[in-house]
């Protein structure tokens, strides 16, 4: 509609018709005009049509308020069905529908829930069909490689709920390929039981510098670095394997000797958080047993250990097992008893990496291995310390055994030389002793024969004159009578 630039509303003050200043305006766009700006005096009250024009006449809305007003209807009739349906429906079809429900009527492929409530380990994880992971850490571990999966086919605990990880690290020899290679005869086997659920090998180096030969991995200089280093392989071992499907978590070397078959059930049977067997070197059959027991890690916390701790260096870890650290620590080996209740159990402070079952949920919770001084414990012995103070029950069975491979140190070596040395020699004693009497028999006449017969001819003799003497007395006594009166 045209309006004076000057003016607000669009007209001059001594404007008296249409005509007089301005262009002649249409009756509509007239009466558009005066009807905006209040102006009654444009149309005539008593014309019919001029009236109904101007009493119909609306303003256009915006398409900006269309479209508000049509998103607030649409909202306020979904709040409607929400409403019916809540009131009107069932509850078991609507208002008591679980999580997992839900996600089962929408079944999106790449959708997954988890309710970590029903994983939490129980002590019939084999009946409640709950999954364990198993963790081996390897390096340069292709000669025992054929005894672990020897073993792995003997588990009694359902293989398909056991998923394997295997870190594999500053390896030198083949062991990652026949690591595969034995994977695949396993999961290929003819027996529908053998073949095991997820496998996971991982291949990661950590810069071990430390030799693979006894002296360096258990020489005392090069402890605490080594076992800090194997903490952080468990650690990323652990991290890429655990799922939350996952009820236990079960540590397993790959040097393990003699172990029970049922070991999965038997540990989980006691449902505690941390549980480990005693574990026992199997030694040669030459070498002292108590030297079976030196280096073990499965222990229990002493006043003496307690103040050593506290004169040592904030990033100090004790090893157990060597004389520079007497710590008077009572270990699980010591206690050990071949004839002992299996099930019994004790209370720990530290634990070895040989055998370990854990609940997954000790490992959700935040406990890990540390790759620090962990209350002057690094690794395995840490993992148990940490476990401790996190409120976690940490046991251990002093009668139930697994038999790691020994690995002779060369203390060991020199005194089992010694006692190959005195073998030799008591051997090389009874030869001489059999060469002497087999020479004197030969150079001397044995008459053992003819002075038995000459002993028997003079016992023979003697029994004729006793008996002849008695008879002589006897005729006497027999005479004597008739001469009394």
């Amino acid at each position: 509609m045209p309006r004076h630039h000057a003016f607000a509303n669009g007209y001059g003050d001594d404007k008296k018709r249409d005509s007089d200043v301005y262009r002649s305006y249409t009756d509509r766009s007239d009466l558009e005009s005066k009807y905006i700006w209040g102006m009654n005096d444009l149309h005539d009250p008593d014309d019919e049509k001029d009236a109904k024009r101007f009493h119909n006449y609306k303003p256009a809305r915006s398409p900006l308020q269309n479209r508000s007003r049509l998103i607030k209807q649409f909202a306020a009739g979904v709040i409607l069905f929400v409403v019916f349906l809540y009131t009107f429906l069932p509850s078991s079809q609507f208002r008591e529908q679980s999580p997992t429900d839900v996600f089962e009527v929408y079944d999106i492929e790449t959708l997954r829930y988890y309710d970590l409530s029903d994983n939490v380990g129980t002590s019939v994880g084999w009946e409640r069909e709950e999954r364990v992971l198993l963790c081996t850490p390897l390096r340069d571990a292709a000669p025992h490689l054929p005894m672990f999966f020897a073993h792995l086919r003997n588990f009694t605990y359902p293989h398909h709920l056991i998923d394997l990880a295997f870190l594999v690290s500053d390896s030198k020899d083949n062991t990652e390929s026949l690591l595969t290679e034995l994977l695949e005869a396993l999961q290929n086997d003819e027996s529908p039981t053998m073949p095991y659920g997820e496998i996971s090998v991982i291949h990661k180096d950590f810069g071990q510098a430390v030799g693979q030969d006894v002296e360096s991995r258990h020489g005392f200089a090069a402890q605490a670095g080594r076992r800090k280093l194997m903490a952080q392989a468990r650690n990323w071992l652990l991290s890429a394997a655990l799922r939350p499907y996952h009820s236990w978590v079960y540590w397993r070397d790959a040097d393990v000797e003699t172990c029970p078959f049922t070991i999965l059930e038997d540990l989980m049977r006691h449902d505690k958080d941390v549980i480990v067997p005693s574990k026992c070197l199997a030694t040669f059959a030459r070498l002292a047993r108590w030297r079976a027991t030196l280096r073990s890690q499965l222990m229990q916390e002493s006043e003496t250990a307690l103040a050593l701790a506290d004169t040592l260096d904030e990033d100090a870890v004790i090893v157990e097992g060597y004389a520079e650290y007497a710590t008077w620590r009572p270990h699980l080996a010591y206690l050990r008893d071949p004839y002992g209740d299996p099930d019994v159990e004790m209370e720990l402070d530290g634990v070895g990496g040989v055998s370990i079952l854990a609940k997954a949920r000790v490992f959700r919770a935040g406990v890990h291995f540390p790759a620090f001084s962990f209350e002057k414990h690094a690794e395995t012995e840490g993992f148990g310390k940490m476990a401790k103070r996190m409120k976690f029950s940490v046991v251990g069975l002093p009668h139930y055994t697994v038999w790691h491979l020994y690995e002779p140190s060369v203390d060991d070596l020199r005194h089992m030389e010694e006692m190959e040395q005195e073998k030799k020699a008591r051997e090389q004693r009874e030869k001489d002793e059999a060469e002497q009497k087999q020479k004197a028999k030969v150079e001397f006449e044995y008459v053992d024969e003819d002075w038995a017969k000459v002993k028997e001819g003079m016992a023979g003799e003697a029994a004729k004159h006793k008996g002849a003497g008695a008879t002589e007395r006897g005729y006497k006594t027999a005479a004597e009578p008739e001469l009394d009166p």
